[in-house]
Parts: structure tokens; sequence; C-alpha cells
């Protein structure tokens, strides 16, 4: 008997040898290869799109109304299927669950582009963004197992990592399309390559048994409890709050901000290059704030300069669009940077890597919920108003309801 129990209690409690191994150079490097990997694959689907989106409407006959309906498919489908992913988790592992999810989001992309259904083309590329969930929402839990002394750092890398995924996808899409004679299949195809060689990677990280490499995933079950302390939690609120305010900010900018620059009197070409600012400036800035971030106790002041960035730009364009317009830019720029920042504190706010997964399946799911509405809301209002003032008045209080969030969700705090 007491044979048997020792036995037991190895298995449910991993020998420090053992998770010795499981975090030796070999295994991380390999868990760095795996990170990088997923977070190129976290946007491609999303901004291959755009690029190539009148072909592929002129192709399958697709309404403007279908079309408008693609780009609120991500928020909905990351809210959604995210909140399933630390179940799948508790199946799989987090490392296998995310296989899974890299095989889904390789599937749709590579099926996608051979319908000539208007229907199945949306169906599928719902079925790659749930794959991109299960990444998104397990990726943080996946640093706080394998890397519990670099979180900062390494959410930075794969924040790095996933922007220059998203940027090179808008601008790669086209020029594929057209060096295989204008075909937009061939175009949007390309990227089920780079999402399959993820698979692969993500099943031998998941050999390695991440249960073994977090003890605290092991613990007797007390998952529900936990769960129920997650949503009692107010860090866990502001959190969710934080991640969802600066999502739909960043979903006006992606939406609208080249479009704010044409009013204003600039080019298209000039606005679509002031555009790529925002998103060029994450590459460098991911990392480096995530890894300041990473290594402070409290997040709050990082959080509040960033708003202000954010409210500077808003208030810029408001003001005089056209007189400093790559300054606007820039300024914006930094401010999205809010979603590394928002990554780093859910990895820094749960005790071990279930609880982040719990964690961040909870702040995704509501966070991108509340994200849907924002950027509706800016179309709407620029409608009726007929000028940007009052859709600009509305994001520049949703900047002040972030910047306190931020203050709250970037105090010392643990949950779980």
């Amino acid at each position: 008997m007491n044979g048997m129990a020792s036995d037991e209690l190895t298995s449910r409690h991993p020998s420090q040898s053992r998770r010795d191994a499981l975090a030796g150079p070999g295994a991380r490097r390999l868990a760095v290869v795996a990170l990088v990997l997923a977070a190129l694959n976290l946007r491609p689907a999303v901004t291959s799109l755009g690029p190539v989106l009148e072909e592929v409407r002129d192709s399958l006959a697709m309404s403007g109304t279908v079309a408008g309906l693609l780009t609120s498919i991500p928020a909905a489908c990351f809210a959604v299927i995210g909140s399933t992913a630390p179940r799948l988790a508790r199946r799989y592992g987090p490392s296998g669950a995310i296989a899974v999810g890299a095989s889904v989001l390789t599937l749709g992309l590579a099926l996608r582009p051979l319908v000539a259904s208007t229907i199945l083309f949306v169906a599928l590329s719902t079925f790659a963004l749930a794959g991109i969930a299960i990444a998104n929402v397990l990726l943080p839990a996946v640093v706080k197992q394998r890397f519990p002394d670099r979180v900062g750092a390494m959410t930075g890398l794969y924040s790095m990592a996933l922007n220059a995924g998203a940027s090179s996808a808008a601008a790669v899409t086209v020029p594929v399309s057209e060096a295989f004679g204008g075909d937009w299949r061939l175009g949007l195809g390309v990227w089920a390559a780079l999402a399959a060689a993820a698979v692969p990677t993500w099943l031998a990280v998941a050999r390695r048994r991440d249960r073994a490499a977090d003890p605290g995933a092991d613990a007797p079950a007390q998952k529900a409890p936990a769960g129920a302390r997650i949503t009692r939690d107010p860090t866990a609120w502001a959190l969710t709050a934080y991640f969802g305010l600066q999502a739909s900010s960043a979903y006006i900018i992606i939406g609208w901000l080249a479009q704010m620059f044409r009013d204003a009197g600039l080019s298209a070409g000039a606005a679509g290059l002031l555009f790529s600012v925002t998103s060029l400036l994450g590459v460098p800035l991911s990392f480096l704030l995530s890894a300041v971030a990473g290594r402070l106790p409290n997040q709050s002041g990082i959080a509040a300069v960033m708003g202000v960035c954010g409210m500077a730009g808003y208030a810029g364009l408001w003001s005089a669009p056209a007189s400093a317009p790559w300054l606007w830019a820039v300024l914006l720029g930094v401010a999205n940077c809010s979603f590394p920042l928002a990554l780093t504190m859910i990895g820094m706010r749960g005790r071990d890597g279930d609880t982040v997964a719990r964690l961040s399946g909870f702040v995704q799911g509501f966070g991108y919920l509340l994200s849907i509405p924002g950027p509706v809301v800016v179309g709407a209002l620029y409608q009726h108003s007929d000028g940007w003032r009052a859709p600009l008045l509305f994001v520049m209080v949703l900047t002040l309801l972030q910047i306190g969030a931020g203050l709250l969700a970037g105090r010392d705090r643990q949950i779980g």
C-alpha cells in the first residue's frame, strides 16, 4: 500500500529532477520556437483578407453586408471559442490544445480559398478563427508554465511576432497573388503553410507533458471553486475591462484611421502608410514594453502612460488631423501596445499556469465581447454627424475608461 501511495504521489507531484528536465535548455528552446510560430499565425487569417477583399467579393458575389460581417467575426469568435480553451487545456494540456488549434487553423486556411460559396467561405473563415481563439487564450498559460521567471520578456517576444505576422500578411498577400497571375485564392491559401509549420512543433512541446512542467496544474480538483473566485475577483474584472477597451480602440484604429486621414485631405497612399506605422511600431515596442512590465510588480503607471498617448493622438486627430499626422500615428501606435501589456498582466496576476489559462479565458472571452460595439458606434456617429469630432470624442471617453481600468488591473495582486 505504501508503495502504491508513493507511486500515486509521484504521478501527481513530479519530482524536482523531472521538472528540471522539462525546464532544461532544450525544452525551453523548443518552447520559444513554438511560441513564435504560434504568434506569427495569430493574425494572418484576418489581415490577409483585407487587401484582396474586393477580388473575393467579385469572385463569390459577396454582398457588402456579408463583407461587413467578416470584419466583426474575429472578435465574436475570439470571445465565444476562447472561453472554451481552458476546458480543452484541462483535457489535452495547454500545448496539446494549441496543437489542436493550429491544426484547425491550417485546415480552415487551406480550404476557404477553394470554395465557390459565400456561406462556405464565411464558415471556413470562422473555423480558422476558432483555432486562433484557442491559442489566444492559452499562450499566456504556456508562458507562465514554461517561463515563470520571464513572463514579461516572453510575452513581449510572442507579441512582437504577432505584430510581425499581422503586418507581413497585410503587405505580402497581394504580391503573392500577383506572382500567381493575380489569383487571390493562392494569395490567401499560402498562409495555411505557415499555420501547418506550427503543428509539429506544438505536438513536440505537448509530448514534454506540460502538466508535469507546472505542478500547480496537477493540484487536487479545486477547479470549479477557483473559477468562481475569478468571477468574483475585482482585479479580474478590471483586467477584463482593460482588455476589452484596448481591443475596441485597436479595432477602431484598424477600421477607421486611414479614413480619418483621407477625410483630412491626405492621399490614400499617405493614409495607408500612416496606418501601417501604428502596426509596425508594435513590433519592437511590444517586446520592450512587456519586458519592462514583467520586471515591475505594478504595471498601473505603464497603463496610464500608454492611455495618455492614446488620448493625445485622438485629440490631435480631433483638433488638427493634417497638421502633424505622423505624430498622431506614432502616439496611436504606442497606445496600441496596450494589447501586449494586457497579456503580460494576465500572466503576472495568475498564481500558476492553470489559473492563468482560466483567467485568460475569462478576460479574453468577456473582453472581446465588450470590444464589439465600439467600432460600430464610431461608424454610426460618423455617418450621422457628418464628421469625425463626435466619433473621436466617443473614443476619448473610452480611452479615459481604459486608463481607469488599467490603474486597477495593474496593481500588484494575485488571482487564484
